[in-house]
């Protein structure tokens, strides 16, 4: 489909206005959505049925059903696949976090969803509280390229980033016993699952910051982005996004205040 039907497409099936006739359409006739299958804030697989559920699942729904369009949903490995997907026109949309550095390819959306961001320590670390992270000589581990890690390579003073393509429970546990790291930094639900089971490891009170979760278009489709924002305005104000959060059961995720 040519980038000028492809631009139409997706102006008409998100648009406010959108009624059942969504002609010109894609090939397929839904709009293709990427997010990240390894983030619980997006979605997690439920147990008794093997389908994705949460917040992204319910947004999609409810595209859905209040524009009259087919969405699929596309898993993704990692953010810079969400971001790929949408810029070769393999996605029309993506659910992934704002990040300054992720701009240029894509557009962002409002954000929708906040998912704070904390540290796990060993039970005996000075780390007591954020406040205790960015001290001279301090090794903070992040996921490669990971919201979190960005943030910190921004805004670090001190310390130092850690940037580890294995982030895996076991592995993570390894690299703070011996030291390798004295933090690692992530999402609040999964450290919550890192420390469970008491295993020497303790999860901080405090919050780094929360990480604004959007939805990206393509670069220039403004006419997009704007029914996007509509649509999480909409969302939003009806209370249909604060339920969705709430029935995720999701730790450490919150609504976005509204701009």
């Amino acid at each position: 489909m040519s980038k000028q039907l492809s631009g139409v497409f997706l102006t008409v099936v998100m648009s406010a206005a959108l009624t059942a006739q969504t002609s010109p359409v894609a090939k397929d006739g839904v709009i293709r959505a990427a997010y990240l299958a390894s983030n619980p804030a997006q979605a997690v697989k439920d147990p008794a049925t093997g389908q994705a559920r949460g917040v992204v699942v319910d947004f999609a729904r409810e595209l859905e059903r209040t524009r009259g369009v087919k969405v699929t949903l596309i898993p993704s490995v990692n953010p810079q696949a969400v971001i790929d997907a949408v810029q070769k026109g393999e996605a029309e949309v993506g659910f992934v976090a704002y990040n300054p550095e992720r701009a240029g390819p894509v557009e962002f959306s409002k954000p929708y969803l906040l998912v704070n961001q904390t540290f796990i320590v060993k039970d005996d670390s000075p780390i007591r509280s954020i406040a205790d992270v960015d001290r001279p000589g301090r090794k903070l581990g992040a996921t490669r390229a990971d919201s979190i890690a960005l943030y910190l390579k921004r805004t670090l003073k001190q310390g130092q980033v850690i940037e580890l393509d294995d982030t895996s429970s076991d592995t993570v546990h390894r690299l703070l016993q011996d030291g390798v790291v004295d933090a690692f930094g992530a999402n609040r639900q999964r450290l919550t699952g890192m420390v469970s089971g008491g295993r020497g490891f303790r999860l901080l009170s405090d919050d780094l910051y929360g990480v604004e979760q959007t939805v990206i278009v393509p670069a220039g489709r403004r006419d997009a982005l704007d029914a996007i924002n509509q649509f999480i305005d909409e969302i939003r104000r009806s209370g249909f996004l604060k339920a969705s959060v709430e029935r995720s059961g999701v730790v450490g995720i919150a609504v976005a205040p509204e701009r």
